[in-house]
């Protein structure tokens, strides 16, 4: 193709022409948006880092929910601030528990909704970690348990999904295995195949409650510069019998996301996660960006670069776009 033969333009010139040959293109269905559920009633506490988020109890949840609903998002992700909090994160798995009451709850209103639930420690634990701790470090084993516990009660609840995000070796293989014994051999498992030890998680441990009271957490999640690693761990996720796997963060790993869609054939999840929002909003607020224009942009790069689903606080604001309300700007 060479000059003038070929004028790239000429299939650019409206907007007509550039939606018939558009190669990817956003839809509602490919949105999951998180919620952070507490106890108590009529609570709706701002996240500063995150404007336009919400801890909320349960009654303010399901109120929040509706609109996502009725726009056809078909799922959430709901994450639990509990009352108290425990060296073993005891309430993370208990029938009484924030996520397992909220579950129950979400499903008699909306029983269509897909609810996945994040099974991890790190909100319900007095250390702030992942794992349970002995001797000043997360020991593996031990909290594989746990996390199959925490499954177990979900899905008891009601949940559709369970999607682990701890990081710990094997726990894909232990929540399996418990659930299959529980008779919910249908229930999906949504890995957070390769999550990365990202700064970009700030304001979601604000929202959660959930940043660690000693060191960090580089032990078990992955180091930003590897990607031949990400590859082995998804692919232990596939043969312990995950369903759909994660890539967490989205947007400095574009090029994770497309390794692994590349090298296997299981849904692709992808996390656009509170700091990538967060700077967005940031940006926004100070004039510097048009907000509209650089989500949806943003969004499409996750989808581009192999996702199949993404996991956003955006996931409102852009189905609302893509359904027609435009705010002016959006071209």
């Amino acid at each position: 193709m060479h000059f003038p033969e070929y004028r790239a333009r000429r299939l650019r010139r409206t907007e007509t022409l550039r939606s018939m040959v558009r190669e990817v293109e956003l839809n509602t269905s490919d949105f999951i948006l998180p919620f952070f559920v507490m106890h108590g009633n009529g609570v709706k506490n701002p996240i500063e880092g995150m404007p336009g988020n919400f801890q909320l109890s349960r009654d303010n949840l399901l109120k929040e929910i509706d609109e996502p609903v009725r726009r056809g998002i078909p799922a959430i992700l709901l994450f639990g601030i509990p009352e108290k909090k425990d060296p073993l994160g005891k309430e993370g798995y208990s029938d009484k528990g924030v996520v397992q009451q909220a579950v129950r709850a979400i499903k008699d209103t909306y029983p269509d909704l897909v609810v996945v639930t994040d099974v991890c420690l790190c909100e319900y634990t007095d250390h702030g970690h992942c794992g349970v701790i002995h001797k000043g470090e997360v020991d593996n084993d031990p909290t594989l348990d746990l996390l199959a516990k925490m499954s177990v009660s979900h899905v008891k609840a009601g949940a559709d999904m369970v999607a682990p995000s701890d990081m710990m070796d094997g726990r894909v293989a232990a929540i399996r295995e418990a659930l299959d014994e529980s008779g919910y051999e249908h229930t999906p498992i949504m890995s957070y195949a390769a999550k990365y030890a990202s700064a970009f998680y700030g304001p979601f441990r604000e929202a959660a409650g959930s940043a660690p009271q000693f060191g960090d957490r580089r032990s078990y999640q992955m180091d930003p510069a590897n990607s031949d690693e990400a590859i082995r761990e998804v692919g232990m996720d596939v043969d312990e019998g995950a369903d759909i796997v994660m890539v967490k963060p989205a947007l400095p790993y574009l090029d994770v996301i497309w390794r692994v869609r590349n090298t296997f054939d299981l849904p692709l999840a992808a996390y656009n996660v509170s700091g990538e929002f967060a700077m967005l909003k940031a940006a926004a607020q100070n004039g510097w960006i048009d907000h509209d224009r650089a989500m949806m942009e943003a969004l499409t790069s996750i989808k581009r670069a192999g996702a199949d689903l993404i996991i956003s606080y955006h996931a409102l604001e852009a189905v609302r776009i893509l359904q027609g309300d435009r705010p002016k700007g959006i071209k």
